[in-house]
């Protein structure tokens, strides 16, 4: 009797196991990547888009099986904009085994995780981090302080201050311009490039006044427009990103200044409402990428973010690194960092702004930059408003990678190349 029981169990449990195993075997590898922006404070909404950008980008690679296998999660972390704040939330990471980091907001974030990511890398051989830089611009982190362990997926501030002054040298409205940024090391390259290239290609272009100001503290931009009516600017030119353009255009609006304005970020979370009407045919901004780019293939995208998170999309480096890391790791055939950032380096491929590659030189990607103007809703050449305005962004020019790429001082010091 016992051994009929057992004789009938045995096949059983061998079925059991068998499928268990093929389970375990079939089971996705998941990729966890550390989300370190601000949720908080005046730039929160910024960090909020940019999060969940991320988190629609990663549902859509794993819908669509662009890594297969291989299965993508978003873990967000608050760094309230703080250096030393990103730090605590990098170590948190760390010891949570999370092996991939992106961040976009603010340089004097991104320069202290690639600090403390080197450090981590050189220490702990086998828990490499790989960091995805999504926005945090300032060229330097891919020229002298470049790493092996970095990638951007936005232009840097020089390569954007190359398209916009080539632009500008053909505005012939252009005489009385103002200069303001962020009082960082981005603003202070911002300033710097807007000199030297209206320097080479307008010389007779007067700079009126230039004005830096703390990053994320200043509520009011009265006291700097009331600086720009009295110098009788009629161009700005402006770095400025999150509440700190969100407030001056604000103010600017709201002193009936008639400048117009040249900037880097003019489509991110609060500038669209603050211009509204005030800002038609009055703003530029020069950017990798517009809901409104012709030939527009990706709909679904704005769509569908804009359905589920009442909000809009706007980030396309999330889609575009997310991508570059998917197809990375199907070239490496590993999650392993090492090899996958070895598989990023010279990675080629077309997105919805045109074709990218990610130069294995200094990991700084190439694409397309674009000169858009802010105008009303026409069907046509606009089809998508921002922030349910009625207005959008129309394109003027668009400009092939090769105008903007310029030369890096990048002495890339690299890992042994695993087997």
């Amino acid at each position: 009797m016992v051994r009929s029981v057992f004789v009938r169990l045995v096949p059983a449990l061998l079925v059991c196991c068998v499928a268990a195993m093929a389970a375990a075997q079939t089971a996705p590898t998941t990729v966890r990547l550390a989300f370190i922006d601000p949720l908080s404070g005046l730039m929160g909404p910024v960090g909020d888009n940019g999060l969940h950008s991320w988190q629609f980008v990663a549902e859509i690679a794993n819908r669509d099986n662009w890594a297969p296998g291989v299965r993508f999660e978003i873990v967000p972390f608050d760094n309230k904009l703080s250096p030393q704040e990103s730090l605590n939330d990098l170590k948190a990471a760390i010891d949570q085994d999370i092996h991939y980091v992106v961040q976009g907001n603010g340089t004097s974030v991104a320069r202290a995780l690639i600090g403390g990511i080197s450090k981590n890398n050189e220490r702990n051989p086998g828990k490499e981090v790989v960091f995805l830089n999504y926005a945090a611009v300032d060229p330097d982190l891919t020229n002298g302080e470049c790493t092996f362990w970095h990638f951007r997926w936005d232009a840097n501030s020089d390569m954007k201050m190359e398209g916009l002054t080539s632009y500008i040298a053909k505005q012939k409205d252009v005489h009385r311009v103002y200069l303001i940024n962020q009082d960082y090391a981005f603003g202070h390259q911002v300033q710097k490039a807007a000199r030297e290239d209206l320097a080479r290609k307008r010389p007779d272009v007067e700079i009126v006044g230039d004005d830096l100001h703390p990053l994320a503290k200043v509520t009011d931009f009265s006291q700097y427009v009331a600086k720009m009516k009295a110098a009788n600017a009629d161009t700005v030119i402006t770095g400025n990103w999150g509440s700190d353009l969100s407030l001056l255009i604000k103010a600017a609006r709201d002193a009936g200044l008639t400048a117009n304005f040249y900037t880097y970020y003019a489509g991110t979370t609060g500038v669209p409402t603050q211009m509204g009407a005030a800002g038609a045919e009055r703003v530029r901004v020069i950017a990798y990428w517009s809901q409104n780019l012709e030939k527009f293939p990706g709909e679904v995208l704005v769509k569908e973010f804009k359905a589920r998170n009442k909000d809009d999309f706007y980030v396309l480096a999330t889609y575009n690194a997310l991508h570059g890391l998917a197809d990375a790791i199907r070239k490496a055939g590993s999650v392993e960092p090492v090899r996958v950032a070895y598989a990023l380096e010279g990675l080629q491929f077309h997105s919805y702004n045109g074709d990218i590659e990610v130069r294995a030189s200094d990991h700084q990607v190439e694409q397309p930059l674009y000169i858009f103007s802010w105008q009303k809703v026409d069907g046509k050449r606009v089809k998508y408003d921002q922030e349910d305005t009625g207005y959008g962004w129309r394109l003027e020019e668009a400009i092939p990678a090769a105008a903007v790429t310029l030369p890096t001082t990048c002495q890339m010091q690299r890992p042994p190349r695993p087997n």
